[in-house]
Formats: C-alpha cells, structure tokens, sequence
C-alpha cells in the first residue's frame, strides 16, 4: 500500500478497466488519490491502465480475470482487500457486445454476451457484498447504459443483458433497503460513449459499426460514475440529452418508438463503408489474436492497448453543453410544461375535422365525407411532465 495516498484514500475496484468507460473512471478515481483495483481480460490495457492510475496520483492493483467466473472474481476481491485494503466502491462496468440480426447469432455468442454482461455484474456485487454487509459499509454502482430500457435493433443480446441489470439491481436494492444495511448499490445509465468496443466487438454486418445517436466521450461518464459513488443514495443516474429524450420517448409513445428504430436503428449503427464482418468461426484459442473481443480479448499479451478512446474523437462531446436544463429539475419540468402547453395549443388550432376520400365508391366518405379528428387531452401535458421528471439526468 502506498504511503504517500491522502487519508481518506479509498480502495475502489473497477471491472473492464482496461478501456472505454472503465479506463477513464480509473484515472479519476486516481486523481483524487484513491487505491484503484483494475480488473479485466486484456494484459496490455490493464498495463496501460495501471500507468495511467500511477500518473494521477493513485495506487494501482491490476489483476487479469475474466468476470464471467465467479470464483475468479472472488478470489480477486480476496486479493485486493489483502494488497488494498477493505473495499469502499466496487464498479462493475465489463461488458461484451455483438452487432447482428437476432436469427444469426449463436447460441453460445448470445449466452457469452449474458454471462459477462449480466452475469459479470452479478458476479462482482455478490463478491463485493460478501466484504461489504459484514462492515455494513460500501458501495456498488452498476454502469448501465439507455438500452436498459430501450432495446435497440441489432443488439439483442446488449439489450437483453442491459435490461437484465436493471431488474435484478432494482430488487437488490429493496432488499438492503429493507434490511437497513447501509450498504448501498446505484446504477448509472449511459448514452453512447466513444470507446474502442465498436472496433473489437463481433459483427455480421456489412458496414463498420458505430454508435447510435450522440456521442460523448468516456470521461464524461468517468465523471458521472465518480459522482454516483459519492452520492449512491439515488437509485440512479441518466448522461446525457439523448439518454433522457429516449426515455421519454419511449415513455409516452413506445409503439411509434419501436417503428422509428425499425426504419433508422439499423442504417444508423454502421458507416456507409463496406468492410468485411467480423469472424464467425469457432471461438478461438487463447493463445491466438482475435478479431473481437467476445471470446479473447485484443488487448492480451498478443494484441496492443486501446486506451480510453474509440476513433469518433472527432465527433464526441465532452461536456454537458447540450443538457444545462437536465441539470435542474425545475426549470427542466417548467420547459417541458410550456413545450407541452404550446403543443397542445397548437394542435386545438388545427381544424377539429379534415376530409376522408373514399376511393371505392368515388363518394363521400363517412358522415358525409368527414372524419373527427381527436383534440389533445387536458392531461396530456401533465403526463409529459411527469415523464420528464422521472427521465431527468444528474447533475454532475
């Protein structure tokens, strides 16, 4: 243990450290002089993050596990609260992803997203509370993204495993909650973040993959995971515009959503460039360079470190310029009852009937060639509203 860390250093565990996401809210639990366990497959990206932790000022403890084994996962946090000290926030943030139409994925392909994805989340809490309910002290968040509740065409497996997280992290923390434990588990939902998962996850698409909808830079998730550690009494944290506007949307018109994805979600996720599809053979060998990560990682001893970023710098944001009104509830709520208000309004004055052809029989159409069109209920600001509240992001 190093010496030289401030006092109120704590021992922070992040799984997926490696890249992405996990990469970079590695470097800011370091700059505030925090112990960091690195947890993931890859040998060079926990070498490179274990750099990385050195130069802000923490300490770092890289252990290469893969989350999906219980056991592993186990012993590693054993291994930490020996070398680190006892475990204040465990970060479960490892994933595996898998671009295709559902009919063409494998049964083992779909399976393994599960079992990292899902499974790897269950895998970390349960070896975290093992530590942590006996102290009746520490912290788990979740770094979850909008398809949580939103699946998305071509990740059905992402989808499913995100959705999973959800539901079980819900009832994990009624169960603490009526305990009393002060154990407490939060989730943080991300939008699309600029991460090197869209160059090494598996595809049969015949176009590169690449995120869809807005794009921000992983170390405006960093900065939201931080935040949720040290405020873990919300249930939860949404990033970003286009992660609450999907929310909403999702919310009040959820069947008009899903035709929405369905015309766009598909050419949205690749660029118009044709490159050859991910391999579709049998999982390689460990000791063999993979073309995707599902199986092996690309950043083990064979391959090279990614680091924090994917190849979309050029577009990503990284700040919350495009949210200031998500930041606060109350001027966000009183946008939104005026957008409603004014949609209302505007709907009430349209004309209330319009004219229905009817081709058939070249006459008029019903009640004299008249249809009733339905105005805007009085509740249905109200309803907007209170979608929005409950969508709002945090303020970070």
């Amino acid at each position: 243990m190093n010496a030289n860390l401030p006092e109120a250093a704590r021992t922070i565990v992040i799984t997926g450290a490696g890249s992405g996401v996990g990469r970079a809210t590695a470097r800011a639990f370091a700059a505030r002089g925090d112990r960091v366990a690195l947890l993931a497959r890859g040998e060079r990206g926990l070498a490179g993050a274990a750099d990385d932790v050195r130069a802000a000022g923490g300490a770092p403890l890289a252990i290469p596990v893969d989350v999906s084994d219980p056991r592993a996962v186990d012993e590693a946090a054993e291994r930490i609260e020996s070398e680190l000290g006892p475990i204040d926030v465990w970060v479960n943030n490892a994933a595996v992803g898998l671009f295709a139409p559902f009919g063409e994925i494998r049964d083992d392909e779909f399976r393994r997203v599960t079992d990292v994805t899902y499974l790897g989340c269950v895998n970390g809490t349960r070896a975290a509370l093992r530590r942590m309910v006996p102290r009746d002290h520490g912290t788990v968040v979740q770094v979850g993204s909008v398809l949580a509740y939103r699946g998305v065409p071509l990740q059905s497996a992402y989808s499913g495993a995100e959705h999973a997280v959800q539901g079980w992290n819900e009832s994990l923390r009624c169960e603490l909650l009526h305990a009393g434990s002060k154990v407490r588990t939060t989730m943080v939902q991300l939008p699309a973040v600029n991460t090197p998962r869209f160059d090494w996850a598996l595809s049969r698409l015949p176009g590169r993959v690449r995120p869809l909808g807005p794009v921000y830079q992983p170390e405006v998730a960093a900065r939201a995971v931080v935040h949720a550690a040290d405020h873990p009494g919300r249930r939860e944290y949404r990033v970003g515009a286009a992660t609450a506007a999907a929310l909403v949307a999702n919310a009040l018109a959820p069947g008009l959503f899903d035709r929405y994805l369905a015309r766009t979600g598909v050419r949205s996720q690749q660029e118009p460039a044709q490159v050859a599809p991910g391999d579709d053979g049998a999982a390689p060998h460990a000791d063999e360079p993979a073309p995707n990560n599902l199986w092996a990682p690309v950043d083990g001893a064979l391959g090279r470190d990614f680091g924090a970023h994917g190849r979309f710098d050029g577009e990503s944001r990284a700040l919350y310029a495009d949210t200031v009104l998500l930041r606060h509830p109350a001027v966000l709520a009183g946008a939104a009852a005026a957008v409603a208000a004014a949609v209302a309004a505007a709907r009430r004055a349209r004309p209330v009937t319009r004219a229905v052809a009817d081709a058939a029989s070249g006459g008029a159409g019903e009640r004299g060639g008249v249809r009733r069109v339905w105005r805007a209920g009085p509740r249905a600001p109200g309803r907007f509203v209170r979608s929005i509240r409950s969508a709002r992001c945090t303020r970070i």
